[in-house]
C-alpha cells in the first residue's frame, strides 16, 4: 500500500532508533512514558539540570531510579528527550529524529535504553 502522505520534498534526511520490548500486555497504558527536562541556559549552552518522568505506571517506576535519571540527565538535550510508547505487541523506546551526522547510538544511550526496558519487563 502506498503512502496517502507522500512528502512533496522527497527523502530526507532524518533517522531516528527504536528499541522494542516484546510484552503481552492487557493494559498499554501503563506503559505510556515521556520525559519532562528541567533546564537551565539558552541556545547551545542550555544544560539539563534535572529529568522526570511523565505518564503511566511505567513514568512511576522510572521516575524511582535515581541512577537512571542521572545518567539521561547527562545526556544531550536530544538524547534526554525520551519517549515510551506501547505499540502492537510491544513497546517502542526512542528519541527524538536526527540526521545522518547525528545518528549514532553511544554506550551510554544502550545502556539508559537497556534499563527502561528491564522495567518494562518487570511491570
Amino acid at each position: 500500500m502506498q503512502d496517502p502522505l507522500v512528502s512533496h520534498w522527497g527523502a530526507q534526511d532524518r533517522f531516528q532508533a527504536h528499541f522494542i520490548v516484546k510484552i503481552d500486555s492487557p493494559e498499554p497504558s501503563r506503559y505510556v512514558a515521556r520525559t519532562i527536562l528541567k533546564t537551565s541556559g539558552y541556545f547551545g549552552g542550555k544544560k539539563i539540570e534535572s529529568i522526570s518522568w511523565n505518564g503511566g505506571l511505567l513514568a512511576s517506576k522510572l521516575n524511582e531510579d535515581s541512577e537512571l535519571n542521572a545518567l539521561i540527565a547527562k545526556q544531550s538535550i536530544k538524547d534526554a528527550t525520551i519517549f515510551v510508547d506501547p505499540s502492537f505487541n510491544g513497546v517502542r523506546i526512542y528519541s527524538k529524529w536526527k540526521n545522518s551526522f547525528e545518528f549514532h547510538i553511544t554506550d551510554e544511550m544502550y545502556a539508559i535504553y537497556n534499563k527502561i526496558a528491564a522495567h518494562v519487563k518487570n511491570l
